[in-house]
């Protein structure tokens, strides 16, 4: 019986991990300073030529390796096993709102100019007074 091994398929993993970052098509693509349409077809390609591969790698954050030898199972376990373990180990709640805090630096940075600029004003006033004498 023989068998047969499945050959890789570098534009699904490409396209896959790019999904996973996050990364849109287009946004790929002008880092790599190619068309939307070059990187689809990058993506729907059984093989991708090596040079290509180390400025897609680049562009995902991720090495050559990573890229050939991507497995979705392995990934869904990887970040399984990963909030698995985070979630009894940490606590990572945010114990104040964020826009809140962004909020009340603005509001000081306000403050801040105003209080400066009040003090220019004076001493503006104080050499106006000066030179009158």
């Amino acid at each position: 019986m023989e068998t047969t091994t499945k050959p890789i398929h570098l534009g699904r993993k490409i396209s896959r991990i790019r999904e996973l970052r996050g990364i849109k098509q287009e946004v790929m693509a002008q880092e790599l300073g190619l068309s939307q349409q070059t990187v689809s077809r990058l993506e729907s390609s059984e093989a991708v030529e090596e040079e290509m591969l180390m400025k897609i790698a680049k562009v995902l954050g991720v090495t050559p390796e990573v890229i050939k030898h991507f497995s979705e199972e392995a990934a869904i376990n990887y970040f399984n096993n990963f909030n698995d373990h985070s979630n009894s180990t940490f606590n990572n709640h945010c114990t104040f709102n964020p826009l809140e805090k962004l909020m009340e630096v603005i509001e000081e940075n306000k403050r801040l100019y105003e209080r400066l600029l009040q003090s220019e004003r004076e001493k503006i006033e104080l050499l106006k007074e000066r030179k009158l004498d």
